[in-house]
């Protein structure tokens, strides 16, 4: 049995959907192309937002992808299109990420479908997060969801969060003395109200949070050195919880995988009450990346160090029309 076919405007829906997922300074790296014929949706990398600086690899480029990716297949379940995904179908295109099969119905009740009231209420939030303890059973829950889609999330333990927070600080400092790599992200950030308002991609200034007064959480400022009209400074947690989102492997496909793990366990924190922030900064330099691992782990690489806890939303960041992202053939 199959579904009737989709409609542009139902196609669109599935879109604006997929297209709220998180990107490395929100460059929402994707584009997507309805095929009427067959009745799927690709998901392909756009080459024009990638950052040869921070990202030579494209890795958190086609993390973000993948995390468009999984909110696809969440909004197709939820539209009552079960999801028939393959990674990498064509090997002569690198990228052409994904395509999405939504030709069968399926139950909007099963499976992933539970997760869509999450997509529009999850936004990073880069504010203080208190210092209540997340109960076992919640994270054992993010655990679970990491490794429905072949990825791993791992919980350090003090000792190893500090020396994940110090990494983080080296690389901080690293990017302080790059020139080209301070002008990269510069072009992805706000300066004030006058430049947000005309947004349509990348971090805006009212959403980078106060400056910290003691550094202890990993957050990263975008601001820098330039002074942000009417920001405030705040005591950010002292022990932060941190988890990190890990594969055993380290190629596109796997950068894909992990993509949408991350997607699904911060849907998962957000319905369990949960705000979230992530950090790439120190897995942005390879000689400091391997060392945020733990060696004893079976997480050969780590792919995002996700910041989890109790606090304040986060404001939303803009996303392009779906007119730019989408096209129907």
């Amino acid at each position: 049995m199959s579904s009737p076919p989709l409609d542009s405007t139902s196609v669109a829906a599935l879109v604006e959907d997929a297209a709220a997922a998180p990107s490395m300074h929100n460059a929402q790296p994707w584009r997507f192309r309805f095929l009427r014929a067959s009745g799927s949706l690709q998901v392909r990398a756009d080459p024009e937002r990638a950052m040869p600086k921070a990202d030579p690899a494209d890795r958190a480029l086609h993390l973000g992808c993948g995390a468009a990716l999984f909110n696809l297949r969440v909004a197709a379940a939820h539209a009552g299109r079960e999801p028939d995904t393959t990674l990498l179908p064509d090997p002569a295109n690198p990228w052409l990420l994904a395509e999405v099969g939504l030709g069968r119905p399926t139950s909007p009740e099963d499976g992933v479908a539970v997760l869509h009231p999450a997509i529009h209420r999850r936004h990073t939030s880069r504010f203080p997060f208190t210092d209540e303890e997340i109960p076992a059973e919640i994270l054992d829950e993010l655990r679970s969801a990491a490794i429905l889609e072949g990825a791993r999330l791992y919980v350090p333990d003090e000792w190893h969060v500090q020396s994940v927070l110090n990494l983080i600080h080296d690389a901080e400092g690293r990017e302080t003395l790059d020139p080209a790599l301070i002008e990269e992200t510069a072009r992805w950030t706000g300066s004030g109200a006058e430049d947000d308002a005309t947004r349509v991609e990348g971090i805006p200034a009212y959403a980078f949070g106060p400056r910290q007064r003691d550094v202890t959480a990993p957050v990263r400022d975008f601001a820098g050195r330039r002074p942000i009209p009417g920001r405030d400074s705040a005591t950010f947690e002292k022990r932060p919880l941190i988890a990190l989102l890990g594969t055993a492997s380290d190629r596109p496909v796997d950068w894909l995988q992990a993509g949408q793990a991350m997607e699904r366990v911060l849907l998962q924190a957000t319905l369990d009450g949960l705000v979230t922030s992530l950090t790439s900064h120190a897995l942005e330099w390879p000689e400091l990346r391997w060392a945020v691992r733990d060696p004893e782990s079976a997480m050969s690489h780590v792919q995002m160090v996700i910041r989890l806890g109790y606090g304040p939303a986060g404001p939303a960041t803009p996303r392009r029309p779906v007119s730019d992202v989408l096209e129907i053939v």
